[in-house]
């Protein structure tokens, strides 16, 4: 258990009227964001799927941006996924919503593991998600394709790749991302739709939008290749709340915002 979870009730379910103002707030103001970029960049409208980022965040937040519009989730941690999970399918079930599966349907809401994911803890979360974004190589993607089938389950996942090579930063390297996606996309269990980047931790324009364009030269090379169930790989998770802007200029099908929606973090 993360240290935060001993001060903070992460199945809440009430919070006030006031907090769920400012959550709706952020969910439009980041909406509206998204729409202005896709504009800007030439884009159809609605192209971009907003993922709301919940780390630290409790279900009473979580469902207030959920009633706000949003149909996609993501959590950090697999000890947040399983302390949420059931008070989140509870309560999505009473709006007639389903947790988990395909996020395009009006009816679902997408639950994404968006953090790293230990061995440990696949058993406990595969239940509850139904895309990993964070597998960066083999050991794990095999791991969790190995208990998926055993659950008779297929898990989609997506390819973290460490576009900026900060060493801080986890993702297999731009140079493997090719033969690590063909063999990805060829295992039974999982099912490779995208990749996944965190842009550089930087100030240029120029090199944030390097990382990014060159994550979608990879996708673009992979969906086109031929290869065993490579042409399901067409998401690209690009795009945070300081970077969005270039990522949907850039071609993110999906961006992980949690700041700009539910503000600055109590904990970390």
């Amino acid at each position: 258990m993360v240290a935060y979870m001993d001060h903070k009730d992460l199945s809440n379910r009430i919070i006030s009227q006031e907090r769920t103002v400012q959550i709706a707030d952020g969910v439009k103001k980041v909406a509206e964001r998204i729409a202005k970029a896709e504009e800007a960049a030439g884009r159809r409208e609605g192209s971009v799927a907003l993922l709301a980022a919940t780390k630290t965040r409790d279900v009473g937040e979580i469902m207030a941006a959920i009633d706000a519009g949003i149909h996609l989730i993501g959590e950090n941690r697999p000890q947040e996924v399983t302390a949420k999970a059931e008070g989140l399918i509870e309560s999505c079930r009473e709006r007639g919503l389903r947790l988990g599966g395909d996020s395009s349907g009006s009816q679902t809401v997408g639950f994404h593991l968006i953090g790293q994911l230990q061995s440990n803890k696949i058993n406990k979360v595969l239940p509850y998600v139904d895309t990993v974004e964070s597998v960066d190589g083999l050991e794990l993607a095999r791991k969790v394709a190995s208990r998926a089938q055993a659950k008779g389950l297929v898990k989609g996942i997506f390819l973290e790749v460490n576009e900026s090579g900060e060493e801080a930063k986890s993702g297999c390297g731009p140079d493997q991302a090719l033969d690590l996606a063909y063999e990805l996309a060829g295992m039974e269990g999982i099912r490779l739709d995208g990749l996944m980047t965190i842009g550089a931790h930087v100030d240029d324009e120029v090199t944030i939008r390097q990382g990014f364009s060159h994550l979608r030269g990879l996708r673009d090379t992979i969906r086109s290749s031929g290869e065993p169930g490579a042409d399901s790989c067409t998401a690209l998770s690009m795009g945070m709340t300081g970077d969005l802007d270039y990522a949907v200029a850039e071609g993110s099908t999906i961006v992980r915002v949690g700041t700009a929606i539910f503000g600055q973090r109590a904990f970390i």
